[in-house]
């Protein structure tokens, strides 16, 4: 993604794009992903944009933690996974730092 381009996240946390919020704090946001590979597929990421190392660097991470686990037991009861992907190896496609949990069916030994 070129560095020119806006930020998809912080143009949603701004609310100039549209999202389905599922849970929102000063610090914080959680949105439904566009994606819908499984059927729960959630972003918990900080409203302030910050790269996926300066996430996992930060001590805010100390309170995503908890909410996506929180986001995961309310809409996958039955069982999540929450996963973080670094850089173009990693398949990372947003540069806003950012967690998923996915979930809502059984993801089998590898999603």
């Amino acid at each position: 993604m070129p560095e020119s381009a806006p930020c998809v996240f912080c143009e949603i946390i701004a609310e100039r794009s549209p999202a389905r919020v599922r849970y929102l704090d000063e610090d914080i946001i959680v949105i439904v992903n566009r994606l819908t590979w499984v059927p729960v597929m959630l972003l918990v990421m900080p409203k302030r944009h910050m790269s996926q190392l300066e996430l996992w660097s930060s001590d805010l991470m100390a309170r995503l933690g908890p909410v996506a686990v929180d986001m995961g037991c309310m809409y996958a009861p039955n069982g999540f996974r929450i996963l973080s992907n670094f850089g173009h190896d990693g398949l990372q496609s947003q540069p806003h730092g950012h967690i998923h949990v996915i979930g809502g069916t059984n993801l089998g030994p590898y999603a």
